[in-house]
């Protein structure tokens, strides 16, 4: 099967075209992509890309509906509109990318695949907000969980790394990005998450604060006063590492202001590292103790930095990496110190390949 992989994110589409091995046979990314209606890139893509079979589509939320891959169709694509709230920044983009694709390619069969996907199996203890029940039921209110695609690659290939089954193991996987979020696993499925109801939640990100004390977001509210637009403008673009540091909140940025001895980016980097050990932690309390530590995403593959400190800060629990393959490591590999409990491995993040696999189980 030649897959057409189909990313609308909040500015850019990204189109990749794998061949029946999982090779990326051809990909590009579209800049400032203006949605439905803007086809010529996509004409010109699929015009030099070679055959397409099937279409796999990321799509970040898939509400209460949709807890597994679907068949993309006239109803799939209503659903995903009516739940734009959910997703304000990429629900709209994705349905886009659906009906764009579906112009260009309406005999090849398209599957939709969700980031939420992966944490549909959170216990309901796991995933309830303790808010009034009739809230939870109205608004379906609970803890969705983001990432799924990345975190699902990240379990099989990082168990592959260590030789072992992924479901004999307790790990926890940290995609590790611009947005960032952990996830706990145990019999290779999802216990626990860091992300909730939106992607706001949990670690400190480029430009998200993670996990707030909502006391704090009413009060900004009723005596700042911070109107509600800007506060949603401060939270998704001007908070988080770019906040704390006056950088662009791109971690690179922070660690040459560390160390060239910017007090402020001393400050976030350590502010990122405390919530990043703190929620690592609580992620291996879900499920019970950690065989495997896996780390993913931008910073997680590339930044030795934050994966010595990571580990240096579990070793209460048997972590520790070798320090020469955790400095020379940028792609999969397992940079555990000899004789650790807990393995650590790095994992290139690859969610076209998670979406290969759940397109090639919905068509068979």
């Amino acid at each position: 099967m030649n897959l057409l992989v189909v990313n609308a994110g909040s500015s850019s589409l990204k189109l990749a075209r794998l061949d029946a091995e999982g090779a990326v046979t051809s990909a590009t990314t579209v800049e400032a992509w203006q949605g439905e209606g803007h086809l010529e890139p996509l004409t010109a893509f699929l015009a030099g890309c070679g055959q397409v079979d099937a279409v796999g589509h990321r799509v970040v939320h898939g509400g209460p509906r949709y807890t597994g891959p679907a068949r993309v169709d006239e109803p799939l694509v209503a659903y995903l509109s009516s739940i734009s709230s959910l997703a304000p920044l990429h629900n709209p983009r994705a349905v886009a990318g659906l009906r764009s694709v579906r112009e260009l390619l309406p005999d090849v069969p398209a599957v939709a695949c969700f980031d939420t996907t992966f944490h549909a199996t959170l216990s309901p203890a796991a995933r309830t907000y303790a808010v009034p029940r009739e809230w939870n039921e109205r608004w379906g209110l609970r803890r969705y969980g983001f990432h799924g695609l990345s975190h699902a690659h990240a379990v099989r290939r990082g168990a592959e790394l260590v030789g072992r089954p992924a479901g004999e193991l307790r790990i926890v996987t940290c995609h590790l990005g611009a947005g960032a979020s952990l996830a706990a696993v145990r019999g290779g499925v999802s216990v626990d998450t860091t992300m909730g109801f939106t992607p706001l939640a949990g670690l400190v990100m480029n430009t998200r604060p993670g996990t707030l004390d909502p006391g704090l977001l009413l009060w900004l509210l009723e005596h700042g006063p911070v109107p509600p637009a800007e506060l949603g403008d401060v939270l998704e673009h001007r908070s988080g590492l770019k906040g704390l540091s006056g950088t662009s909140g791109d971690l690179r940025e922070v660690l040459t202001g560390r160390a060239a001895g910017d007090e402020a980016c001393v400050l976030a980097f350590d502010v990122y590292l405390h919530r990043l050990a703190r929620e690592t932690a609580a992620m291996t309390a879900a499920i019970g103790g950690l065989d495997l530590l896996v780390l993913t995403g931008g910073v997680g593959e590339h930044s030795w930095e934050v994966r010595a400190a990571l580990a240096e800060s579990l070793g209460y629990l048997g972590a520790a990496v070798d320090a020469e393959l955790n400095r020379a490591t940028t792609a999969d590999a397992d940079i555990s110190a000899p004789g650790v409990a807990v393995r650590t491995v790095v994992v290139t993040a690859r969610e076209d390949l998670e979406i290969r696999r759940q397109v090639s189980a919905v068509l068979g």
